[in-house]
């Protein structure tokens, strides 16, 4: 019998461990083991255990400080026709500078989060969203600074 992610019991080690490897997913296991008190085996072992049951999903990479401070980040709120809805997604996705989409309650029907190099560059995409058959309206927020990502 497989376990699920909605069924594993996860406990404080699991929690910690996948805070440790949210910071640096290549960290040697011998160094997360000293971290948690553990052996490196039984990392090793909790490590599987959350990648079978997918409660891991894979690993990816993090942006560099310098990179980072220089990209122009917008949450673009958008009002679809609803007839148009899978067209729009499906354009949206085709976007590099697109880093998450997210269908929300209220006014507006997705949230968009997009990742530029320049303000010139953001703007050009926000006006491609905006022109995008089936669009209604958009509202864009840049996003001034972080004050805390995890």
């Amino acid at each position: 019998m497989t376990t699920s992610p909605d069924t594993l019991q996860m406990d404080d080690l699991d929690r910690q461990l996948m805070a440790l490897l949210r910071v640096n997913s290549r960290q040697p296991v011998t160094t997360l083991g000293r971290a948690l008190g553990l052996s490196r085996a039984s990392v090793y072992a909790r490590i599987e255990r959350l990648e079978r049951t997918q409660v891991i999903g894979g690993y990816t990479i993090r942006l560099g400080q310098a990179y980072e401070r220089r990209l122009v980040r917008a949450h673009v709120m958008i009002k679809i026709s609803s007839r148009h809805a899978t067209a729009i997604e499906a354009r949206l996705s085709k976007l590099v500078e697109l880093t998450a989409l997210h269908a929300i309650s209220g006014e507006y029907d997705l949230i968009a989060l997009l990742e530029a190099e320049s303000l010139a560059q953001l703007d050009a995409l926000i006006d491609a969203i905006a022109g995008l058959e089936g669009v209604e309206r958009t509202t864009s927020s840049i996003v001034l600074s972080t004050r805390l990502r995890r």
